[in-house]
């Protein structure tokens, strides 16, 4: 038993109530449940190393009788509600976990809101670290898990920590170098790598969209300072976001649009190449000396970071031996899993409340079984969702050591097969890419990236004359996919620089059944007289199931870009996120290409330039073309399953 003292420095604060991120929400579903009942709220600024005090909510059972494991939240989002008196609405990731009873840690990071220090964009690793003032995440953990098991009271000497999207990068990066009492880690959507394929940059190509709308909000802190009681939203002046960052023009215009509050955005913009800015912030190779369990989670469609838990996983594999180390990735957005069913993203359905399963059977079993030495959660190294035919998979590692590549070879004519081309004849097919026409990500007016893009159906752009489209004939059998994809495009452009998108589709048959309309609620059954609104058909429904962007300037390196000699065909390869998603027989399977994928990516100006710097009259149209050819086979290389799968638990 350790005794409790009280806060280090006495804490007058203002009580503030304020909406917890929507990254760290809990789920709506969970039952009503009283902290303040169950749970003591005390706050503190405890030291680190090198004399910053870090302000962290410590929420203690009021059941003294027995023992608790620590569960740390550490976020740059901030841990409100402040005051001793204010309490969260939820503690633990799930209602399970308030029930069950933890001692829950909620801890504002340096540098953000009321703790001390100074705040740097996923803050580099140390390895080596030379004195006390060489700090970072690891270091800041470490000394806060030492201070809680002399401080607190009623712990039982063990500590958990979980975190989605930022949290979830420093929960990554705090379990390097790991403290002995840290025995279980959940790193959810977690940020690895910034310019391969997460928030920043995917493929060459800046997320524009998503970026912009986060950096409006997300800015550098006079600390210590409370959350803004009304947090006023910038104002694009249309709800059109298609049409304002056509607008705009030059991404750098987009700094005027901020001013005052343009320099984390300006460091996203500034660097776009795979310079040392990138380097050091790449999680990866220092995932190093983790001594607790991991269970890193993710999901098929997020749309800010998907990559990440794969990055992640792979890398404490690679580099951490003896310590249970699991994958878990559903049928959801980000964060999806910690607040929503998991039923249904958009039109597409899932059969099922994945949300809720994960919950119950997945996260919650795992630190019970770790921190407080509950039963075995029994869980097997990849716990994945096989999208198409709706089932959880088990794997004994990812990708499926049984998954075997084969390429999806594009045919004259717009055909998609396993077989290579046969001739020569109409060596390639071509379109013009246009500037100031790109071809949008969803078919709608969205101002900001819509969470059922990734879904999103594709008939819109399969009418496009920018836009090539390939696709087999309906399938005889089902087809299953698990792992990353890899395009192998040959490709010649009239431009000095373009980008190759490639989307890969699932079409539905023409008679798909319809789902059940919901039933209406008794108040509203009664005659419709009015006309409603058209419904979407799934019959021929184009359903998006993996889609990136890559900037043709880094088929060579992402470090030193060159520009494309008009009309040399070159070959492009690049990496496209993984999947696990079965064709279903009577489908069929279709590849997008197009050089444009507004505003989801930011716009080539198609010449070759510095394009944070480009000018209006560096924008220009370009004649795209793809071969397939027997010598110049473009396609793109898949892991295909054998019929049936001969691995994977249901």
């Amino acid at each position: 038993m350790r005794t409790m003292s009280r806060p280090l420095v006495p804490l007058l604060v203002l009580a503030v109530s304020t909406a917890v991120h929507p990254q760290e929400s809990g789920p709506p579903e969970s039952p009503k449940f009283d902290a303040k009942a169950h749970y003591t709220k005390y706050e503190y600024r405890i030291p680190m190393r090198d004399g910053v005090h870090l302000f962290t909510s410590v929420y203690v059972p009021k059941d003294s009788s027995h023992s608790y494991p620590f569960l740390i939240d550490r976020t740059p989002y901030n841990v409100g509600p402040y005051g001793v008196d204010h309490y969260r609405e939820h503690l633990g990731p799930t209602a399970d976990f308030d029930s069950s009873g933890y001692i829950f840690v909620f801890q504002d990071v340096r540098g953000r809101w009321m703790s001390e220090g100074s705040f740097i964009e996923m803050r580099p690793h140390i390895d080596n670290k030379k004195s006390n003032q060489d700090v970072d995440d690891s270091s800041d953990l470490y000394d806060t898990i030492e201070w809680l098991l002399k401080n607190i009271s009623n712990n039982n000497g063990r500590a958990g920590i979980w975190g989605i999207s930022y949290p979830g990068f420093f929960t990554s990066a705090s379990i390097i170098d790991s403290h002995p009492a840290l025995k279980a880690a959940s790193p959810q959507a977690p940020m690895t790598d910034l310019f391969m394929g997460d928030d920043a940059y995917h493929g060459g190509a800046f997320m524009l969209s998503a970026n912009f709308d986060f950096y409006t909000f997300f800015n550098p802190q006079n600390h210590p300072q409370f959350p803004p009681k009304v947090e006023v939203p910038f104002d694009y002046g249309t709800n059109n976001g298609y049409d304002f960052y056509l607008n705009v023009g030059p991404i750098g215009n987009l700094s005027k649009s901020i001013k005052g509050k343009e320099l984390l955005w300006e460091d996203q913009v500034s660097h776009d190449t795979y310079d040392d800015y990138w380097k050091v912030r790449n999680l990866a190779p220092h995932m190093k000396n983790i001594h607790c369990a991991v269970l890193t989670v993710g999901g098929w469609f997020d749309a800010e970071d998907l990559q990440g838990p794969f990055s992640t996983f792979h890398a404490i594999d690679q580099y951490n031996s003896g310590i249970f180390n699991g994958l878990v990735i559903g049928p959801w957005v980000h964060g999806g899993w910690a607040r929503h069913e998991g039923n249904h993203l958009g039109s597409v359905s899932f059969a099922s409340n994945t949300g809720e399963y994960y919950r119950k059977n997945i996260l919650f079993p795992f630190f019970e079984q770790y921190l407080k030495s509950g039963s075995d959660a029994k869980l097997p190294k990849a716990y994945v969702f096989e999208t198409g035919t709706n089932l959880w998979r088990q794997y004994s590692s990812w990708p499926p050591v049984n998954a075997k590549k084969q390429t999806l070879y594009f045919q004259p004519g717009g055909g998609l097969s396993f077989d290579a081309p046969a001739g020569n004849a109409g060596p390639f097919d071509e379109y013009v890419s246009d500037p100031k026409k790109p071809v949008p990500f969803v078919s709608y007016t969205s101002l900001d990236v819509p969470q059922e893009y990734m879904v999103a159906d594709q008939r819109f752009a399969t009418t496009r004359t920018d836009v090539l489209v390939y696709k087999t004939p309906a399938l005889e059998e089902d087809v299953t996919i698990a792992g990353p994809i890899t395009p192998k495009l040959f490709v010649s452009t009239s431009g000095t620089d373009s980008d190759f998108d490639v989307k890969l589709i699932d079409v539905y048959p023409p008679d798909y059944p319809e789902p059940e309309p919901a039933k209406p609620k008794r108040e509203q059954r009664r005659e419709q007289t009015d006309v409603p609104p058209p419904k979407i058909s799934l019959g021929g429904y184009q359903q998006l199931v993996r889609g990136e962007p890559f900037r043709g300037k880094f088929r060579h390196s992402f470090e030193k870009p060159e520009p494309f000699t008009p009309g040399k065909v070159e070959e492009i390869s690049f990496t496209m996120p993984d999947v696990n998603h079965t064709f279903r027989r009577g489908h069929r399977i279709m590849v997008q290409v197009e050089s444009s994928w507004f505003p989801l990516t930011d716009l080539n100006p198609q010449t070759f330039v510095d394009i944070p710097h480009a000018k209006p009259s560096d924008f220009v149209k370009a004649t795209e073309r793809v071969y397939h050819t027997t010598q110049q086979a473009s396609g793109i290389v898949v892991s295909v399953f054998p019929v049936p799968p001969t691995e994977g638990k249901k």
